[in-house]
């Protein structure tokens, strides 16, 4: 399994300096993080899921979480329960009858709504749970994640893996007053159980329900003054050198294309310089899908250091693997420091010529972008996310 899926080998040599590594859910912790790409959330309730797995229905699809909490309704709960082990049960015999391999599996992943939930699934799958990967964990806080967290710890082992996915996504944590004290309890939690612990999310939907606040498809989460504070904070929290964590993006609720508030977002230049009109009609398609403001929220979250993406629609795949491609530059940038880190010179020209690298400053940076570069891969000097963005998808 890659990211980029959609591509032939010829594209992906024509595109890529560095292609995207493949992987599997026995790969290195770290290199998981990076490579959920979009993770699609779907209702338990959704018919026909490992028909889907199996097929290859949703192309480029690395992660996937199938959802037993907001996702479906309070009295949907034990059909919910029942649909999930069917289709899991189906997905276990497709691999059992050899039309797919475990390795080529998506990272799957259960959204529970408690502990007993979790042993209660756990219990009836039995030697099935191997195809998952891990738990999300909504409305994380030290109280209800504990014991969940020490449930995961001993479902997992090198052999089989089980990672944790927490959210952030409670009162306790966007209440300006709480915030601080509730993050640095989660941290401290978290800092215990470091290596299930595959991704912090962000439930910026629950979060902006709490005040009543919904953004429409003009407006980026970074927009809402309140979720951005919090986002700050929760970067701030998780994200710094000395005990750092994977943050991947809140997700982006619209698919279709109601009437357009505001101006569209997306430069035409990136667009106009490297294919001409074509590009041009390429640019209008994606604003006129509401594509263009989907586009500018990943980029502000790759700004913020926030990697990956939750989505609710497979249309969405395609764009949040394009835009955190890691750029020539980018990459060549991360291997001089990284290279030139011994200790002889302290800052040093860019290889490009057009900024200074500090070697101490920018080290931890040179790092993540390795990291990255080894599941979204590094693009060719003369290509960008648009080119990406241009491709056609196969089944």
């Amino acid at each position: 399994m890659r990211l980029f899926s959609n591509l032939f080998d010829d594209q992906l040599k024509r595109y890529f300096y560095k292609s995207p590594s493949s992987f599997t859910k026995y790969s290195p912790r770290e290199i998981l993080s990076y490579g959920l790409g979009g993770t699609l959330y779907m209702p338990a309730t959704k018919k026909n899921i490992n028909e889907d797995i199996l097929t290859k229905k949703h192309v480029g699809l690395t992660s996937l979480v199938i959802c037993l909490e907001d996702a479906i309704g309070d009295n949907e709960v034990e059909k919910a329960e029942q649909m999930l082990l069917h289709e899991l049960s189906q997905l276990y015999e497709g691999i059992e009858r050899g039309y797919i391999d475990i390795e080529e599996l998506p990272l799957i992943f259960i959204r529970i709504r408690d502990r007993q939930q979790l042993k209660r699934i756990v219990k009836l799958l039995g030697t099935r749970r191997e195809v998952l990967t891990g738990i999300v964990i909504p409305k994380f806080r030290q109280e209800n994640g504990e014991s969940i967290l020490n449930e995961i710890a001993h479902l997992h082992s090198k052999s089989s893996p089980m990672y944790a996915m927490p959210i952030l996504e409670t009162k306790e944590i966007i209440y300006k007053e709480t915030r601080g004290q509730e993050l640095l309890a989660i941290k401290s939690l978290l800092d215990q159980y470091k290596d299930i612990i595959l991704n912090v999310r962000i439930g910026a939907t629950d979060f902006s329900g709490l005040f009543g606040i919904r953004r429409n498809s003009d407006t980026t989460v970074y927009d809402i003054a309140v979720i951005r504070d919090c986002i700050a904070d929760i970067i701030n929290m998780f994200v710094r050198l000395d005990s750092p964590y994977v943050v991947s993006g809140p997700v982006w609720e619209y698919f279709s294309s109601p009437e357009r508030v505001l101006k569209p977002q997306i430069r035409e230049t990136p667009f106009l310089e490297k294919y001409g009109k074509e590009g041009l009609k390429l640019r209008q398609e994606i604003i006129g899908s509401h594509i263009d403001g989907f586009i500018r929220e990943i980029l502000m979250d790759i700004a913020n250091g926030i990697v990956g993406k939750t989505i609710i629609h497979p249309t969405h795949i395609q764009a949040v693997q394009a835009l955190n491609a890691v750029s020539y530059e980018e990459y060549t940038d991360a291997a001089l420091i990284l290279a030139e880190g011994n200790g002889e010179i302290g800052v040093l020209k860019s290889s490009f010529a057009n900024k200074m690298n500090e070697l101490k400053p920018h080290l931890y940076w040179a790092q993540k972008i390795m990291l990255k570069s080894e599941t979204y891969g590094v693009l060719q000097n003369e290509y960008t996310y648009v080119d990406l963005l241009k491709q056609d998808n196969y089944v």
